[in-house]
């Protein structure tokens, strides 16, 4: 198996094991290093069922140019976001529940958890302009410029999608922000937040808690799960 075949195989498997599947809605994508396109997981497929023969290549006009399988209709969020970023090395959407229902809310996500501090300050982005799906070259564009230079966004009526320099991170982004959705949901239903980190406290946490290193014992561990 070739590399980024292989890493778009583990990406999609460990959202699986994160509990991000919504039966086979849900993508993620690796970058293919000769700059033909993306690979990410074949249509029709879940989270836990994409191995080697289930990841195709897909170029930036929706053409399949290697393994078997139809490509998802939403490609373009993939394909836009990489051609607008040069640094995104992997991009995940899910349907996170979490993220979906709170998305609806319209409210600040506060970073009242270690899972919110990436996504509070600067606030992630909140793409409206459709809740339906990103399946033309026009909307995966417009979703890029709401992404801008950021970590990913939420898509109200959608779900999610988040990016990274590599697997790991795009993975472990979306993990997190699904995961902040859901602490911001419960604590707003026992009554008014009260108490969240602040500026200083956000950016103390981004080099104690999430360094590198645990960016990738978080995936590591998903990828354990994996192999179980």
């Amino acid at each position: 198996m070739n590399e980024p075949r292989r890493e778009a195989v583990l990406a999609n498997r460990a959202l699986g094991a994160a509990g991000q599947n919504d039966m086979v809605w849900g993508h993620a994508s690796i970058r293919d290093p000769s700059g033909d396109g993306v690979w990410m997981k074949a249509s029709g497929w879940s989270f836990d069922e994409i191995d080697d023969s289930r990841v195709v290549l897909v170029s930036a006009s929706g053409e399949v140019l290697a393994g078997d399988g139809p490509r998802h209709i939403e490609y373009p969020i993939h394909t836009s976001l990489m051609a607008a970023r040069p640094d995104v090395g992997c991009v995940v959407h899910t349907h996170s529940s979490a993220a979906t229902a709170f998305a609806a809310l319209d409210e600040p996500l506060r970073a009242i958890s270690h899972d919110g501090v990436e996504f509070a300050e600067p606030p992630i982005p909140v793409f409206t302009l459709t809740g339906s799906l990103i399946r033309t070259a026009e909307l995966g564009a417009a979703l890029a410029d709401a992404v801008g230079d950021g970590v990913g966004a939420l898509i109200p009526q959608h779900g999610l999608v988040a990016v990274g320099p590599d697997p790991a991170t795009a993975v472990m982004r979306a993990v997190l922000l699904g995961r902040a959705c859901r602490v911001q949901l419960d604590a707003m239903a026992a009554g008014s937040l009260r108490r969240w980190s602040d500026g200083d406290e956000i950016e103390l946490k981004k080099a104690e808690v999430w360094p590198p290193a645990q960016i990738q014992a978080g995936y590591q561990f998903l990828l354990r799960q994996v192999v179980r």
